[in-house]
């Protein structure tokens, strides 16, 4: 057996060298970072060269024994970063082995050095002669309280030299770190079933909903962590482009009618682990389970939990299992509309979500998922319309003080046209749930839309905090759009760019992207986005029509031919979108059809109840500048409710 080695000084092997003091690893003199945990991995494994260091060892003297973590998985993380810094390998290994199902051992030939880097010498046996026994009681009692000064003085000095972690573990308990941010990374899917994946993004986004109840702490929403579900990147780098401090990751495991969470909560930057838990309960009281959780971080993070309102509707204590599954098969659904799928996954959801209203009438999430599912089609029907505003007033009915309820009430007095009332529940849903993203867009896009762009930018800044996802197309396109809007279209081009490099089937960013190519003078490219756009809506051979009248005619002639074949789609009933068709001609500077087209979408409104294409952009869109001097513009606006100055001197 190879003598133990001493848990300060240095060790070294090959070209490499630990400090067991500061915690540092250097090949050729050069520190090579390593996380804590690998580290002190390592550090044991090096107290007992070529002897197997058993996992329960580990576990013992790396983790809390008072704390239950996902042991598994942290070990086998730390020994595979362990194995990155040196450059080892598990199937070929030459510096750390692995003994199935055992523990590790590791295989070179290390040397312990002193601090001038003087290898070390052996103990040596002690000599026969005893050590002469003292005559008196004085003598006694003087060295028992030099040995008593020396226990103490070397016990100061282990917390000094930290060597194995004992310190750092003692100033984090005392002094945790400060947690104003979070991010909830996807829950690993342990049932060994693929098709199991959307109930664990479905646990992951209903704790992230049950940690956005913690007020005083940013939570990153679901779409934003999404990207990195089987992500190779290291903590401290996800930390950095969510910009959090916190960081939760675990797993869930379904089996039948049970359920099992494992949690632990990670300081970002250092890796340590603050808390960790594992939750086993019945599929009935899953939402209890997040809850229990839930309560459990946040004491871990020293804060509170709102308890009188909450980002979602109040949850029941039990849920029916069928409902359950309805829902959760829904939110995937509803997911992947944000990756570019359109009205296909929106109708897909909307059946799930009915699916679990059958089932359990007053599943309250099943409603505000059917309202989101409908309002976000591309080509909704007076039906649809309905169907919006009977759920709206359910999630009203079942859940009047969520933050949902007041965002759901915004919207429909939006559509009303009551813009006072509209602002004051956006606001309230704001003040319950500062961590409702969706609330912060809607809200960003109201402002816009009343012309109320500084206000509006802070909101679209909160909410792009709250979901930073670049790549997602819902949320993601409210930045670019907003940038437009504001005439800041270099600022907007490079996110437009990204969010096509990942979404390239995507109408709406081409639009925007055509958008600004028109506003910085590049008139062929947009030409070219505009055909690319009508072969996203099943007409590719508009491209060719455009493409001929810029080369016969030049810009304004192709923007023309582009007016004419959207006329053509909406008299065909295909797509209908009145005030980007006005915004088309405004730029043509044909004022009559602008007009036309907005009373148009005016009356839309009122025979379906629907948004009519956005009809709020009458008062921020550019292009219809040349109306602003109309007293027909001054009267729309006054039917809309929209605040406005009287024209100049009552005309034209």
């Amino acid at each position: 057996m190879s003598e133990s080695r001493p848990a300060n000084g240095r060790i070294c092997f090959d070209a490499f060298e630990v400090d067991v003091r500061s915690g540092e690893l250097r090949k050729h003199g050069i520190r090579i970072k390593l996380q804590d945990q690998p580290f002190r991995v390592l550090q044991v494994l090096l107290e007992r060269p070529g002897e197997l260091v058993t996992r329960e060892e580990l576990q013992r003297q790396i983790w809390p024994s008072d704390t239950f973590v996902d042991f598994e998985r942290g070990l086998n993380n730390a020994v595979k970063r362990l194995r990155e810094a040196l450059g080892d390998s598990a199937d070929a290994p030459r510096y750390v082995e692995t003994l199935a199902k055992r523990g590790y051992r590791f295989i070179a030939t290390a040397q312990t050095q002193n601090r001038l880097g003087v290898p070390a010498l052996k103990a040596e046996t002690p000599a026969s002669n005893p050590i002469p026994q003292p005559a008196s009681w004085w003598f006694r009692s003087r060295m028992g309280a030099v040995l008593a000064l020396g226990l103490v003085l070397g016990a100061v000095s282990s917390l000094a030299l930290d060597a194995g972690g004992f310190r750092s573990r003692l100033v984090r308990k005392l002094h945790p770190p400060v947690i104003r941010s979070l991010a909830v990374l996807p829950l690993q899917n342990l049932s060994g079933d693929p098709s199991q994946e959307y109930f664990a993004d479905g646990m992951t986004d209903g704790l992230i909903s049950e940690l956005s109840q913690i007020g005083s702490v940013r939570v990153i929403s679901h779409t934003s962590v999404t990207r990195y579900k089987k992500t190779n990147k290291t903590l401290p780098e996800i930390a950095r482009e969510l910009n959090v401090d916190g960081i939760i990751e675990g797993t869930v495991q379904r089996s039948g009618d049970r359920v099992r969470i494992t949690a632990q909560l990670l300081h970002a930057s250092s890796e340590n682990h603050l808390w960790a838990n594992v939750y086993e309960r019945d599929l009935k009281d899953v939402f209890a389970l997040e809850r229990d959780l839930t309560q459990e971080i946040a004491r871990q993070i020293r804060v509170r939990v709102v308890s009188q309102t909450s980002s979602q509707p109040t949850l029941p204590q039990t849920v029916n299992l069928n409902a359950l599954e309805a829902y959760l098969h829904g939110k995937h659904h509803l997911d992947r509309v944000g990756q570019g799928f359109a009205d296909e996954e929106n109708r897909k959801a909307a059946e799930f979500f009915q699916r679990a209203i059958d089932a359990d009438p007053n599943f309250v999430q099943a409603y505000v998922g059917l309202v989101h599912a409908h309002d976000g089609l591309l080509l909704p029907s007076s039906e649809d319309a309905a169907i919006i505003d009977k759920s709206r007033r359910k999630v009203m009915e079942l859940a009047p003080s969520s933050s949902n309820a007041a965002m759901l009430l915004a919207d429909a007095k939006s559509d009303d046209w009551d813009w006072i009332g509209a602002e004051h529940e956006y606001r309230k849903a704001i003040k319950i749930d500062p961590n409702n993203v969706e609330a912060h867009r809607r809200f960003a896009r109201f402002l816009d839309d009343l012309d109320r762009l500084e206000e509006g930018w802070s909101e679209q800044l909160t909410a792009q905090a709250l979901d930073p996802n670049p790549d997602r197309l819902t949320g993601a396109l409210d930045l670019p759009e907003a940038l437009v809007r504001r005439g800041k279209c270099a600022d907007a081009m490079p996110l437009i760019l990204r969010i096509l490099d990942a979404n390239p089937n995507d109408g709406q960013s081409r639009l925007n992207l055509s958008n600004c190519y028109a506003r910085t003078g590049r008139y062929r490219e947009r030409i070219q986005e505009l055909g690319k756009t009508a072969a996203l809506y099943a007409h590719p051979e508009i491209a060719a029509r455009l493409n001929h009248a810029y080369d016969t005619g030049g810009y304004f002639p192709a923007m023309r031919q582009w007016a004419h074949e959207l006329e053509h789609l909406q008299s065909t009933k295909e797509l209908y979108f009145p005030v980007y068709l006005a915004s088309v001609y405004g730029e043509l500077g044909d004022k009559e059809r602008v007009l036309r087209l907005l009373e148009e979408a005016y009356v839309f409104h009122f025979a379906r109840g629907l948004g009519t294409g956005l009809i709020h952009w009458v008062k921020a869109d550019p292009n219809l500048q040349l109306i602003r001097n109309d007293p027909r513009y001054f009267d729309l606006l006054h039917r809309m409710n929209l605040p406005a100055d009287p024209p100049p001197n009552g005309k034209d």
